[in-house]
């Protein structure tokens, strides 16, 4: 359990919805109906009125400051979350007979090519399918098309524990990256990309939305039958507002920037995440009975997977660590194993506290 005042808080290693920051929780808590005196729930107000539209911006303004997005690109906040995405990034960027680079290392970018395929050409430039998403190809291992409208990747998959830790070099072709599960964990040149989306239930927020970054110079080059709802140059110019957005979300969101804020900004988040994935791995690679499964090189710090030698065996750890309190470390379902997902608010203690019960099991079961 959770030490402190919070003695019935469990550490939920769950990779989304995942766990948020308490001082956020605490706040949404306070202000739940009575926002700031407006006698009122942020969840009641009209996403127009005065009072919401400073949360809006307050918002829209910290992500901004909290990523340094440049001028040239916009943020966007859209309903759907980033499966919506998969759709939406190639109606808009993709083009009358157009076609685009694929890199396919995970479950995520498999079915966001699958979905591009409905709008145009797609080619494959990289896949890591044959040795089950393990690793994530080397930038030797791209092959560019030459006639892509733009090139897709995954940042990090949840799924398979394995993060990209370069940006891939395109030769001029927009860059559009799905960030969902690390965004706002460490620095990012946004200016290196044309779009960057995001779903917000695992570093930013409670599901529901997806945080759209795009170039502005892309924008109003959407296929002529993409829905309003999809296209990115009304919601620029609409500022997210042509339907009503996903409000209570947004404001989730604020509050999880100003907690942000106070830990360093996205810096002080890459330092933790660092910490806790070494935590885990340093206790996975001193183990007799643990094993990970991305390639060392390919790691993920934000979803550390890892199993023993047999499925009864994960299943007994699984159980045992949910009565310390040390909960959704199972695996996701088309892999089994264990996961544990260490996302911005995931504490260190939370790390070590998992840590030592792999030790203690181990010994137990040796």
């Amino acid at each position: 359990m959770v030490s402190g005042n919070h003695r019935d808080r469990i550490y939920n290693f769950s990779a989304g919805p995942s766990m948020l920051p308490l001082s956020a929780l605490e706040t949404a808590a306070a202000e739940m109906t009575n926002y700031r005196g407006s006698g009122m729930s942020v969840m009641e107000m009209s996403h127009r009125s005065k009072v919401y539209l400073e949360i809006f911006n307050e918002t829209k303004a910290s992500l901004r400051a909290a990523l340094s997005v440049p001028d040239t690109h916009e943020i966007l906040f859209m309903q759907g979350g980033a499966t919506f995405q998969f759709s939406a990034a190639p109606l808009n960027l993709i083009g009358e007979n157009g076609e685009a680079d694929y890199a396919i290392t995970g479950s995520f970018s498999s079915i966001a090519a699958k979905e591009a395929r409905k709008y145009g050409k797609i080619n494959i430039s990289a896949s890591s399918e044959v040795k089950d998403f393990s690793y994530i190809p080397p930038p030797g291992a791209l092959k560019l098309s030459g006639g892509a409208k733009y090139f897709y990747y995954c940042a990090n998959n949840t799924i398979y524990g394995t993060e990209w830790q370069y940006v891939p070099e395109t030769g001029g072709v927009p860059l559009v990256c799905d960030m969902s599960s690390n965004i706002l964990s460490k620095p990012v040149d946004v200016s290196r990309y044309g779009l960057i989306f995001a779903g917000a239930q695992k570093n930013m927020a409670p599901a529901g939305m997806a945080v759209v970054i795009i170039d502005k110079s892309l924008a109003g080059r959407e296929l002529p039958y993409t829905p309003k709802i999809m296209s990115y140059k009304t919601a620029i110019e609409k500022d997210s507002m042509d339907n009503t957005p996903p409000c209570y979300t947004i404001y989730m969101l604020g509050l999880t920037l100003r907690w942000l804020e106070t830990r360093g900004g996205v810096a002080g988040m890459e330092k933790r995440k660092a910490a806790k994935a070494k935590i885990l791995y340093d206790a996975i690679d001193a183990s007799r009975l643990f094993m990970g499964c991305a390639d060392k090189a390919s790691r993920s710090d934000m979803n550390i997977t890892f199993r023993t030698t047999d499925k009864d065996t994960d299943a007994r750890f699984i159980r045992q660590a949910e009565e310390r309190g040390l909960v959704n470390l199972a695996g996701h379902r088309s892999v089994g194993g264990m996961r544990a997902s260490v996302y911005n608010a995931v504490p260190e203690e939370g790390a070590r506290a998992l840590a030592d019960f792999m030790r203690e099991f181990e010994e137990k079961n040796s």
